[in-house]
């Protein structure tokens, strides 16, 4: 089940490193597309905010341009021939909601991508030269979301074998599927 996750602990959907789904959308809501971001990374806490390479040109980044939202969704290995689809084909080449379904975020325009296991609403902040130059847009959590069966007591716990571990990807489709958890001693 989805839960919210305190906006102090957003940085924990993310911080081991998992490949996202960002979601953008028109200004009035309607048209919205999907695209797979493997560098996408927590960059503070108070406020919480990431950041996410979006490159020009793409559909996202023009929706993205006109409607400063965004969601980064973190999908699992079951969607990975998905996760790789609309990673590598254009929102204006096919319908990419005919291989993710959509749900309606809380705080902001673009949807949710069903199925993941994290969720994070986001509000861009207006950074032109960062976005013309390293495609590189930083924005700020409004409200983040967690599936309670692998996310619990502030940290991922992921079963070996399960089908909701998240994905990072490697290259050309190969990826890496999280893995063992370990600890370092405490000193």
């Amino acid at each position: 089940m989805r839960v919210a996750v305190p906006l102090k602990d957003a940085y924990r959907l993310l911080n081991h490193g998992p490949v996202t789904l960002v979601s953008t959308c028109s200004v009035d809501g309607k048209n919205a597309n999907v695209m797979a971001a493997a560098w996408a990374m927590p960059i503070d806490f108070e406020p919480p905010k990431v950041a996410v390479v979006v490159a020009a040109g793409t559909l996202t980044r023009e929706l993205l341009d006109r409607n400063q939202e965004l969601v980064l969704s973190v999908p699992t290995v079951a969607m990975i021939d998905d996760v790789y689809l609309v990673g590598t084909k254009s929102g204006r080449e096919i319908d990419k909601w005919t291989r993710v379904e959509k749900e309606p975020a809380t705080k902001v325009k673009p949807p949710l991508i069903k199925g993941c296991v994290a969720w994070l609403e986001c509000v861009a902040y207006p950074e032109p030269p960062m976005r013309e130059k390293y495609d590189l847009v930083i924005a700020e959590v409004v409200a983040a979301w967690a599936d309670d069966a692998v996310y619990r007591d502030r940290e991922w716990r992921f079963a070996e074998k399960d089908p909701k571990r998240t994905i990072h990807h490697i290259a050309r489709g190969t990826f890496f599927v999280t893995g063992e958890r370990v600890e370092a001693r405490k000193p």
